[in-house]
């Protein structure tokens, strides 16, 4: 029966494997174990977007190690908040969301309390905050946020979107980076200043890091491609049994003298559960799902082409 393409990562996770995570790192990342399934997973996206936008952005192995670690850390704090608040799948109340924003202060405060989790407790603390003081806890500005914790935001809204929109392919992600660029222009709405001190001339989110976040996407686009021009590759080799099956069975029936040697033949190429009753069924999938991703292919590479295209100011 036709075989199915072994499901990729959302996010190539070449770069991330490349930096040696030593016993200490270790204790950290084992930490994450706290976490519910669905806030570890996307602590561990974050630390892997954070980690190839600071090599992208050329920092130092230093810096991108602390960015990193503080991204697997930056939602630490969850593990206290209530499952039912946190697993909500509709709109949170205002008092709800008011509880939901304290996964700051107390990932800060756990960070704080051990020595091995001090240096990553700012991104905890910081990683809402946003550039024009509208963000939590403290409703920052852009010369008080640290640029690592500016990085790890940025990391963090997009998996959030990605993984709320159940994005599976990279297909209309640029809708998504369009968001993005939206949050990093200054809001036009006008702010009492009594209320909240901004700088009308900057958004939510760093638009330099937010530039490197769309290459970083574009990597991991051209790494689904790779995937996915793996199992043509398969299905293709596939076909090519299967149509020789096909061959031996027009033989068959067309010759008098020889259809046993050609039915014997068949046998020996079937796999998986093929058989003579079945194998033109077999074809007519592969040959609908080669269709599929070639298609997918060719809306990956317009995506790709549809990205390079976007800015952020």
């Amino acid at each position: 029966m036709l075989k199915s393409q072994q499901e990729l990562s959302f996010y190539n996770p070449t770069n991330l494997k490349s930096y040696n995570l030593d016993q200490t790192m270790r204790y950290q990342l084992n930490v994450l174990e706290n976490l519910d399934r669905i806030t570890r997973i996307h602590s561990e996206n974050v630390a892997n977007l954070t980690c190839r936008i600071c090599e992208y952005l050329h920092a130092s192995k230093s810096f991108t190690l602390l960015c990193t670690m503080s991204a697997y850390m930056h939602d630490i704090g969850k593990a206290f908040i209530p499952y039912e608040i946190l697993t909500k799948p509709t709109r949170l109340t205002d008092e709800e969301y008011e509880v939901m924003k304290t996964h700051t202060t107390i990932g800060y405060n756990m960070c704080m309390k051990d020595p091995k989790l001090r240096p990553y407790a700012a991104g905890a603390l910081y990683h809402h905050e946003c550039l024009d003081g509208s963000g939590y806890p403290n409703g920052l500005t852009e010369k008080d946020i640290p640029y690592f914790a500016q990085i790890i935001h940025i990391a963090d809204i997009y998996d959030a979107i990605v993984t709320k929109r159940q994005y599976t392919t990279h297909v209309n992600i640029s809708e998504t980076l369009r968001l993005l660029i939206k949050e990093s222009e200054p809001s036009r709405q006008s702010i009492a200043l009594d209320t909240l001190s901004t700088d009308s001339k900057v958004g939510k989110i760093n638009g330099k890091v937010l530039n490197v976040l769309f290459k970083v996407v574009i990597d991991d686009t051209l790494y689904e491609i790779s995937g996915t021009m793996e199992y043509v590759k398969y299905i293709k080799e596939q076909l090519k049994r299967l149509y020789k099956i096909r061959k031996f069975d027009e033989k068959s029936h067309n010759s008098k003298h020889k259809s046993e040697y050609y039915t014997e033949y068949m046998k020996l190429l079937f796999e998986n559960g093929e058989n003579a009753e079945n194998y033109i069924n077999v074809i007519s999938e592969y040959e609908e799902a080669l269709k599929d991703k070639e298609d997918l292919i060719q809306k990956l590479y317009k995506e790709i082409n549809i990205i390079k295209q976007l800015k952020a100011r």
